[in-house]
């Protein structure tokens, strides 16, 4: 994921689908490595889970649904059968809604939302200009901007929307944040803390993995922190004026 979104290549289109695709090779890799089915429980998968799916939900937003909903790849029925569940996005409820909200905003004059309401039921149904056999087969392997400027010249709202989501980059801004809090705690000068110390040896490191900077615990590491070193470089700038004199 971070490999993937750290990249100035347009790639909004894909956040939504790696995390999904993301959650279910983590948990068969756990599974694998458990020796347990598919359909079993594993508590340590349910703490990983929670864990993924409440990061995912920070970095999910309505445009990320709507880009989503723009890349012809996902309506292809050869992409749809390769795994077990797999929705088309006019059909997944989550992000229907946001994209709907993209649209009430994009689109503030009720007409031009309408018309795009009706362009976007065909390209998603595959119905009216979007049914030619050539624009079915081309999801699947062709570039989603060059798809849409190859087949979407008769949905003019549709493609112009699609050409700006589509050709967006995105950033791995959440992922480096986390790095940037855990570097609060484990700076050069804390180099020794063994990872039980580091994790507040009362909480666990899945435990600590959730935290934010709004938590307590955390919020007094960094002051504390702040306050210590505060006093050290005044306590260095006195012994220097006092060396100088």
């Amino acid at each position: 994921m971070i490999r993937v979104c750290d990249t100035d290549k347009p790639c909004l289109h894909l956040v939504y689908e790696l995390w999904d695709s993301m959650i279910e090779k983590v948990k068969q890799v756990i599974f694998d490595h458990e020796g347990k089915q598919a359909d079993g429980f594993s508590p340590f998968y349910y703490v990983v889970h929670r864990i993924l799916v409440d990061y995912w939900a920070k970095s999910n937003t309505p445009l990320h649904c709507l880009a989503h909903s723009l890349n012809p790849r996902f309506y292809n029925e050869k992409l749809l059968q390769e795994g077990e569940g797999r929705v088309p996005p006019h059909m997944d409820g989550e992000v229907s809604t946001e994209r709907i909200k993209c649209f009430r905003r994009i689109f503030s004059n009720e007409d031009e939302r309408i018309r795009a309401n009706d362009e976007f039921a065909n390209f998603s149904l595959k119905s009216g200009p979007f049914a030619d056999p050539d624009s079915i087969r081309s999801m699947y392997v062709t570039d989603p901007r060059k798809w849409w400027a190859c087949f979407g010249s008769n949905a003019h709202l549709l493609q112009r929307l699609a050409f700006k989501v589509l050709g967006q980059p995105t950033s791995s801004s959440c992922c480096e944040r986390n790095w940037s809090i855990y570097s609060f705690i484990h700076s050069c000068r804390r180099n020794k803390l063994t990872p039980k110390r580091t994790c507040m040896e009362d909480v666990g490191v899945l435990e600590f993995a959730n935290l934010s900077l709004d938590e307590p615990e955390l919020e007094s590491v960094l002051f504390d922190e702040n306050a210590t070193t505060s006093m050290e470089k005044e306590n260095e700038k006195d012994s220097e004026v006092e060396e100088m004199l």
